[in-house]
């Protein structure tokens, strides 16, 4: 693996963690909304994650056959969880139904919070692959002087 493709794999991890983190700031944000546009509460976003291959252009593919099990990662589309809402018992809520239960988000604050937890770690991984990266070319320009 050359020093571009280190660098363009760790850059994919980054961007796919952050769209990660965002999404779960949005299910936190969220996570009393009871009413959207489309009716009903809010449902939970998750990021679909798919790994894509390392290639830039038609000459790297020839040049790189060794490569082939390099891979970056890219947030192919972003799901609604299908869980059913959370039935609350609050019967002065405006959006209760007749026997007093509101139908509240499936968001989990602690499953959100551990989920940034693992995101902030995913990033931080990355930040580190790159700058170990930097460093060992840099390493290596002074080795030539």
């Amino acid at each position: 693996m050359d020093f571009f493709s280190s660098m363009r794999v760790s850059a994919s991890g980054l961007d796919a963690q952050m769209k990660r983190m965002n999404t779960i700031s949005s299910n936190i944000a969220n996570a009393e909304t009871t009413k959207t546009d489309q009716g009903g509460p809010y449902k939970r976003k998750d990021p679909l994650l798919a790994a894509q291959t390392d290639r830039e252009s038609f000459g790297e593919i020839l040049q790189n056959e060794l490569d082939d099990s390099i891979q970056g990662v890219q947030v192919q589309e972003i799901v609604e969880d299908q869980r059913g809402p959370r039935m609350v018992y609050n019967p002065n809520h405006p959006q209760a139904n007749a026997e007093g239960y509101v139908a509240m988000p499936n968001v989990n604050t602690v499953e959100e919070m551990a989920n940034m937890i693992s995101s902030q770690r995913s990033y931080e991984a990355n930040v580190t692959a790159m700058n170990s990266a930097k460093q060992m070319a840099q390493k290596a320009l002074e080795i030539g002087r």
